[in-house]
């Protein structure tokens, strides 16, 4: 499949970005329904993602730059080609989760609210745009069989675009993308269940699963960023984990058991 939808001059418009742009609209859309709900208002959630998502997308382009920059080293215009690929989700999620700190502290809103606000899209627009990954035939595995791709049941469209230079390989970027679509509905379901009322239970929750599946997938990958023989990703998962968890331990069982004595 070609990278590129349409080129006019020196203008072109790629999958990737637009893929980007999808996850985006959905996510100011039903985020600031929700925030409408639950009491943050619309109007603060909308001048919030507006300087998040440039926020976001500088925060992911230079954490890809700084663990990869022999590959930017000799043209560093390069590094402002980000319709060319190469954005890190957790570079977006870091620089993203310090500013949405700054700007609900600033606003006098309540940071955990804000955080489990978005995270449910957040999820989403990754899932969604895994898949201009799969375009841009990158995030990929290991070099695999034809025979073994197609006992796995993947549609056969994958399989066709992971025929790359010769070889297939494996579509961890499918894998991702479904476990990723999995966890949405999971926050979905919580939402449902909790209905807001423990501040950050969302947030921790996405921390556990993205980090977990994440975790698994990136030592699949054979592009993965690293910091000596460790991969990058992995040492942010097994934070984001154990954040999630003893964030979830300490929403779930210590505050609530403080707030019940209280009451007592």
């Amino acid at each position: 499949m070609n990278r590129e939808i349409i080129s006019i001059g020196p203008f072109t418009i790629y999958w990737y970005s637009v893929l980007i742009i999808i996850g985006v609209i959905i996510g100011i859309y039903f985020s600031s329904r929700v925030a409408k709900k639950n009491g943050l208002t619309k109007e603060y959630l909308m001048d919030l993602i507006f300087y998040l998502i440039p926020i976001a997308i500088i925060g992911a382009r230079l954490y890809y730059v700084i663990f990869n920059f022999s590959l930017f080293k000799d043209d560093l215009v390069s590094i402002f080609k980000i319709w060319e690929g190469g954005l890190a989700i957790y570079g977006a999620v870091i620089s993203s989760i310090i500013f949405i700190i700054y700007y609900s502290m600033k606003k006098k809103k309540n940071t955990l609210l804000t955080l489990d606000t978005l995270v449910p899209y957040l999820i989403l627009g990754q899932a969604i745009g895994r898949w201009g990954n799969f375009i841009n035939k990158e995030a990929h595995g290991a070099v695999t069989t034809l025979a073994n791709l197609n006992r796995l049941h993947i549609p056969k469209f994958i399989i066709n675009g992971m025929y790359i230079n010769g070889n297939y390989y494996i579509p961890t970027f499918f894998y991702e993308s479904i476990l990723c679509l999995i966890g949405f509905i999971i926050l979905l379901v919580i939402r449902k269940i909790d209905k807001f009322k423990h501040r950050g239970v969302l947030l921790f929750s996405y921390f556990i699963w993205y980090g977990i599946i994440r975790f698994i997938i990136e030592g699949m990958r054979t592009d993965s960023l690293y910091i000596g023989i460790f991969r990058v990703s992995q040492i942010v998962s097994v934070i984001l984990v154990l954040i999630g968890i003893i964030g979830l331990i300490y929403t779930l069982v210590i505050k609530k058991g403080s707030s019940e004595k209280e009451k007592k």
